[in-house]
């Protein structure tokens, strides 16, 4: 990421699931592939305990965060998880300021550019630009670049394997993908398919940041 957060632009795997059984062998998977910002969600259940296993037994360049964090209970919860940044849905000032006070980097999520812009004046690290797919795409993250260049920005949101490359070139610090790269794997789906989508939306990026 171009902001202190990750130190490069990152692509940032989202695993939300119906159940936490799968979530540590997918993880190692895409960190054996190249990701190395991986985000557990609170709306998958247990995902407190999955999170703090991950940090046992991924490597100390692994970055785990958070998502769906939506309360200071949620931040609270996640920080002692373990969790090394956290992500949110929405801009509440409230939440960013209590991470800021956990000393944990905070992805705020923003529709609006006021929304982005009041988000990172509250102190947040990046600003998750939510549901990007449903903003503009790639087009809409470049026009609000332009009066706001100094707020590091992160589409997620309906965000396919194919487009990481246009909003990185559209100045993203890094990309958020959810379903679209992982797929049925944390349903039991096929590993090896999850693998190539994410050698194909690291190529992307490195084409990019090269």
């Amino acid at each position: 990421m171009s902001a202190p957060l990750f130190g490069r632009p990152e692509v940032i795997a989202i695993l939300r699931a119906a159940s936490a059984d799968r979530v540590p062998e997918v993880a190692e998977l895409v960190y054996r592939a190249g990701v190395r910002v991986i985000e557990l969600t609170l709306t998958t259940p247990e995902a407190a305990a999955a999170l703090a296993e991950l940090r046992e037994r991924l490597p100390d360049d692994a970055v785990l965060g958070m998502g769906s964090v939506r309360t200071e209970l949620d931040v609270e919860v996640s920080v002692d998880a373990g969790a090394q940044c956290l992500f949110t849905p929405t801009c509440r000032p409230d939440v960013i300021e209590l991470a800021v006070d956990r000393g944990v980097p905070i992805v705020s999520g923003a529709a609006t550019p006021t929304e982005i812009y009041d988000a990172h004046a509250a102190g947040a690290a990046a600003v998750k630009v939510f549901p990007a797919a449903h903003l503009g795409g790639p087009g809409f993250l470049r026009a609000v670049r332009g009066p706001l260049p100094d707020v590091p920005l992160v589409p997620t949101g309906g965000v396919d394997v194919d487009d990481v490359g246009a909003y990185l070139a559209a100045g993203a610090a890094a990309v958020g993908l959810g379903g679209e790269l992982l797929g049925d794997a944390l349903r039991g789906g096929d590993l090896d398919a999850l693998a190539a989508r994410v050698r194909t939306a690291l190529a992307a990026r490195d084409a990019v940041a090269a």
